[in-house]
């Protein structure tokens, strides 16, 4: 039996959710890293030691993330975090030529996985009785941008349902709390979503610090241990090249 308080961190295999399971750990909780890759899970879970768990985990599946549930409840100590990190990008087509395909996983993946988790995992953090629910949204939650329409669509639909869920979970005791970066260089977030390398290192070209995986661990760990009492409903955060969506300082 886990001695600890469980965090569970989905979307761990690489990228914020990795850096956010290590910080997580060092924060004195016992993380249970979710992700479909297993084999980078298990490294990951080798790195950090004895207080984390790997689950394979895919959250566009009902029975995949009924089974994630199912493994946090074997560990016999309460449920005080879920971060809902699992999500992503594809493709920057306009919206006259965009993929549909691409516009349904992105939904998928971001929304309904975001969904599916909160919904196997909720009872588990309201029984604990002081749980926090973060979600990793973006700062395309709240702009949109030209070949972005299937990306801001989704990231502006999880940003509904997360403030839906603080409307109706006010008086309970779980805490609803939403993130939303900008530039963030991780080493697949771009290159999912444009398929090329070259591409991918464009994006950030010329800026001299955009945010990485640690800058979000280290905001996520900072809104999971505030006083209970304390809800941070949204955190935007952004590099301080990137004034807005569309407002990026490049040295070039």
């Amino acid at each position: 039996m886990v001695q600890k308080k469980i965090a569970v961190v989905t979307g761990a295999s690489s990228g914020i959710g990795a850096a956010t399971a290590r910080r997580l750990a060092t924060e004195g909780f016992h993380v249970v890293a979710a992700a479909r890759r297993a084999d980078r899970l298990a490294e990951l879970v080798q790195e950090i030691g004895p207080d984390a768990t790997a689950v394979a985990c895919d959250v566009t599946s009902d029975a995949s993330v009924a089974a994630l549930a199912a493994a946090v409840a074997e560990l016999g100590a309460p449920l005080a975090l879920l971060v809902n990190n699992a999500g992503g990008a594809r493709g920057m087509d306009p919206v006259e030529a965009g993929s549909v395909g691409d516009w349904q996983w992105m939904y998928d993946v971001n929304v309904l996985g975001t969904l599916r988790v909160t919904q196997a995992l909720l009872p588990a953090l309201e029984a604990g009785g002081a749980g926090t629910v973060v979600t990793i949204g973006s700062t395309a939650g709240f702009t949109v941008y030209e070949g972005g329409g299937g990306y801001t669509a989704a990231k502006h639909a999880q940003n509904a349902l997360v403030g839906t869920l603080r409307l109706e979970l006010a008086g309970r005791p779980v805490r609803v709390v939403e993130i939303d970066p900008g530039m963030v260089r991780t080493d697949e977030f771009s290159l999912n979503r444009l398929g090329d390398p070259a591409k991918a290192d464009a994006i950030y070209a010329g800026v001299r610090e955009p945010l990485v995986a640690d800058d979000i661990a280290d905001c996520v760990a900072w809104v999971a241990t505030r006083p209970q009492h304390v809800n941070v409903d949204r955190l935007v955060v952004r590099p301080i090249a990137q004034a807005a969506q569309h407002k990026v300082a490049r040295e070039l």
